[in-house]
């Protein structure tokens, strides 16, 4: 699972919608698709913005996550705002 860029096949399937029918809503041939949805071949990000929309997703919803898990170690995801810095 560590190459899985995309979480692609796992949302069509939530949405009950097929593969063949998301190439046909963005014009893009079947095939490239499906290495979409095998992490073969990814997606431009355009074209991530628009399977987004078009499932009513949130984009960040198509896409795994880039922590790493590491036995013995637990990585928290904190936003600037709450880091304090001293200057």
């Amino acid at each position: 699972m560590a190459n899985d860029i995309n979480r692609l096949k796992i949302v069509l399937a939530e949405k009950k919608v097929k593969s063949k029918w998301l190439a046909e809503q963005i014009g893009k041939d079947p095939a490239t698709v499906s290495k979409w949805c095998t992490n073969t071949s990814q997606p431009s990000l355009e074209c991530l913005w628009q399977i987004a929309e078009l499932l009513h997703v949130d984009i960040k919803d198509l896409l795994n996550s880039n922590c790493i898990e590491e036995p013995g170690y637990v990585y928290f995801r904190v936003a600037s705002s709450q880091l304090k810095q001293d200057v």
